[in-house]
């Protein structure tokens, strides 16, 4: 190993490679962050890219030990997201993912600072709405503390906003939130969902569990089963809680065994399954728009494509079975059949 490189280093990096000092270590906070004019590589396929618009966390989760290494909020300014975009969608890119940590949270650290600060998670996307050539704009990873009405309104209206919401949850019982220090009970995240499902017409909601944090009973498990069985949501990934040192969670009493822990998590996953294999199967007959990756990772006779609900890399994908598309286009598939988490279809 030449380095460790922490990411607050990111910008010196050739320098650091060049050093004889026999220093092995350069970690240092608060993380870098990436600004318009900072050069960078698309390493994704010619039209889609990632858009960072902020590091660091304000949260502090009792599993997680994202500010402990990336250190606390920091947020880009609007003007600075919205030109990088721009240089984007010059280079071809026509669907973008935003990240961060916690979308909703964006802004906060620049509003703090400047009360006449307009940057918010709105005001964010209306205006990386307003750019001409993007077609797709998918938010990944907001929580639902902060996720108002305003911003379900917009991307409802705005067609270029995908209704999308990747939304970790990681439980429902009250004793576990708590515990877990999340910010919202289990009654307040019912009413978020019901409230996206009223306000953007055909939403799309993908979640992530822990289970066998510390505390976590039979019956709370139990709990958070019944909750996903009625939620009925589109996508759903699941983690068996690891302790993760300098996290609050690290001190607490490990009461759940791993047999417990997988077991809960295999039981947790066949019942999503079930629910996927009956969400795909509404699907046959339908015809829907698909943006062409190119062949299929399982054989180059098949093209495998996204419609704008399927995140790249996360989600399950489109497989084509007849028609001749390039990578990047745009396509309408007819729907014809249905796997757990793929479809399969033809171009019409």
């Amino acid at each position: 190993m030449d380095a460790f490189v922490g990411s607050g280093e990111f910008q010196n990096i050739h320098k650091i490679l060049g050093e004889e000092t026999g220093k092995k270590d350069f970690f240092h906070l608060p993380t870098f962050l990436q600004q318009e004019d900072t050069p960078r590589v698309n390493s994704e396929p010619f039209y889609r890219a990632y858009l960072k618009i902020a590091e660091g966390c304000l949260k502090r989760c009792a599993f997680c030990a994202i500010p402990k290494i990336r250190g606390n909020l920091q947020s880009r300014e609007i003007p600075s997201v919205v030109n990088e975009a721009k240089l984007l969608v010059a280079g071809g890119v026509r669907e973008i993912n935003i990240i961060s940590h916690d979308f909703t949270d964006y802004g906060w650290d620049l509003r703090r600072k400047n009360k006449a600060a307009i940057e918010s998670p709105y005001e964010l996307l209306k205006a990386l709405s307003d750019v001409e050539g993007l077609d797709w704009i998918r938010v990944l990873y907001l929580y639902p503390d902060g996720l108002d009405e305003n911003i379900l309104e917009l991307m409802a209206e705005r067609e270029n906003l995908v209704p999308y919401f990747d939304m970790p949850l990681q439980h429902i019982n009250d004793h576990m939130l708590k515990v877990m220090n999340r910010q919202r009970t289990g009654h307040e995240i019912k009413k978020v969902l019901q409230n996206i499902r009223d306000k953007v017409p055909g939403a799309v909601i993908r979640t992530q569990f822990i289970v066998g944090f510390p505390g976590e009973t039979d019956e709370m498990f139990e709990e958070l089963l019944d909750f996903i069985e009625d939620q009925q949501f589109d996508r759903v990934g699941c983690f068996t809680y690891s302790p993760q040192q300098g996290t609050s969670g690290f001190k607490l009493e490990q009461t759940v065994d791993e047999e417990t822990k997988e077991d809960r998590k295999d039981r947790l996953m066949r019942l999503q399954m079930e629910i996927s294999r009956e969400k795909h199967r509404a699907y046959v007959g339908k015809t829907v728009e698909v943006v062409v990756d190119g062949p299929s990772e399982e054989t180059e006779l098949l093209l495998q494509g996204r419609m704008s609900t399927q995140a790249p890399e996360i989600d399950g994908v489109v497989l084509i079975n007849d028609g001749d598309a390039k990578i990047g286009d745009r396509v309408f598939v007819e729907i014809t059949d249905s796997h757990d988490y793929d479809l399969i279809g033809h171009i019409v």
